[in-house]
């Protein structure tokens, strides 16, 4: 079974920065995208920042220019560097990635990982 595992979470200051990592388990055939959502207390997940296989990204309006995600197709391995982390970007971030494990897989499956928290506060 395919996983996904978050790193880099932590405590930071407002202004700091922090570099959230998404690791894959196993080897698979295709990531068609990846994508990184949180979730804050009492409020639904939301979309942070995706790339796709070819490195076109999108963000929030709320990260934009703060925010940059990227991705290593060699290593299938995702990241997403946040700088001047402000109190309300405090959540749990979730790695997404929409995999096609094997080649006979026609449609590509979303995994989640187990998401890592951030909490920005002086």
């Amino acid at each position: 079974q395919v996983q996904l595992v978050e790193s880099g979470g932590g405590l930071v200051q407002p202004g700091g920065s922090l570099r959230l990592s998404c690791t894959i388990s196993e080897r698979v055939f295709e990531i068609t995208s990846y994508g990184w959502y949180r979730q804050a207390p009492g409020k639904q997940r939301e979309l942070v920042a995706s790339v796709t296989f070819g490195g076109t990204t999108t963000y929030a309006d709320s990260v934009t220019g703060r925010f940059t995600i990227s991705r290593d197709n060699v290593t299938q391995m995702a990241a997403l560097q946040m700088n001047n982390l402000k109190p309300e970007d405090t959540a749990v971030y979730y790695c997404n990635a929409k995999i096609r494990t094997v080649i006979v897989v026609p449609t590509p499956r979303d995994y989640w990982g187990q998401g890592t928290q951030v909490t920005v506060s002086s």
